[in-house]
């Protein structure tokens, strides 16, 4: 069994979200090892990019704090291997097609392998493209996480019967940031992905309050928070990993 599954057994899995290297290397470090402390069963890891289509402003400005510091695809392989030397919790890239293509397809996915990584996210990825690089994430034993949106309809089944580690539910329309409202066919798309697999689901997007995540956590399998932290990590700057521990363990044992 994968990490990644293995930390849906037996529970429900809160599912962190930082962009690596806001405010430097050295703090994300800090910041990602005290967010397994606190509790996450996985934690994502963004890789900065000039371009993140899927982001919200909050995590868009991290990106661009983190370039401006000088981080690169090759310092956060070593901010996830310094983690992986340090705690056995499940670690995800996030990033966009881009950096991928750029690093070049077996030489970036050599690379997650060394360092630990277990899956990767690439929101801007269509399902009909996946088929160039998902050889080579396979190769190395990389989960290659499938999205499903509001809008995917009748792609739903097709998305979720090739899905690999856990199926990334986005909540609503539009990019990344807190929400007071959820989509109202949310759980109508629970029910759809959740008919056709038994790969564990997580819902992410808006999701930032103790309250919406236990709400979610009644249907789904796991939650994934990211705006809310990386608003603390923006906040607090080198003084966050402490704030972010608490935060995380306040929304983890609202769906425990």
């Amino acid at each position: 069994m994968s990490r990644i599954k293995d930390a849906f057994q037996d529970k429900k899995a809160f599912i962190g979200f930082v962009t690596g290297g806001d405010p430097d290397l050295e703090t994300s470090e800090a910041i990602l090892l005290k967010m397994a402390e606190a509790g996450c069963d996985v934690i994502e890891i963004g890789i900065p990019f000039s371009d993140p289509v899927a982001e919200g402003p909050v995590i868009q400005a991290a990106n661009l704090r983190a370039l401006a510091s000088g981080v690169t695809v090759d310092g956060i392989f070593g901010l996830a291997a310094a983690v992986r030397a340090q705690s056995t919790v499940p670690l995800v890239l996030l990033t966009y097609l881009n950096p991928v293509f750029h690093y070049g397809y077996p030489a970036f996915f050599a690379k997650c392998q060394e360092a630990g990584i277990d899956g990767i996210i690439i929101p801007d990825l269509p399902y009909e493209e996946k088929g160039e690089l998902q050889p080579f994430a396979a190769a190395h034993g990389i989960d290659l996480i499938t999205l499903i949106a509001p809008t995917s309809g009748a792609r739903i089944t097709r998305l979720a019967e090739e899905a690999a580690g856990f199926i990334y539910i986005v909540s609503s329309m539009g990019v990344t940031g807190t929400r007071t409202q959820l989509s109202d066919s949310l759980n109508d798309t629970l029910a759809a992905v959740k008919a056709v697999t038994d790969i564990p689901v997580a819902v992410g997007f808006g999701i930032h309050t103790p309250e919406q995540a236990a709400g979610i956590a009644m249907t789904a399998d796991g939650v994934i928070v990211g705006s809310a932290i990386v608003r603390l990590a923006a906040q607090y700057g080198h003084a966050a990993p402490e704030y972010i521990y608490n935060y995380i363990k306040q929304m983890k044992a609202a769906i425990s």
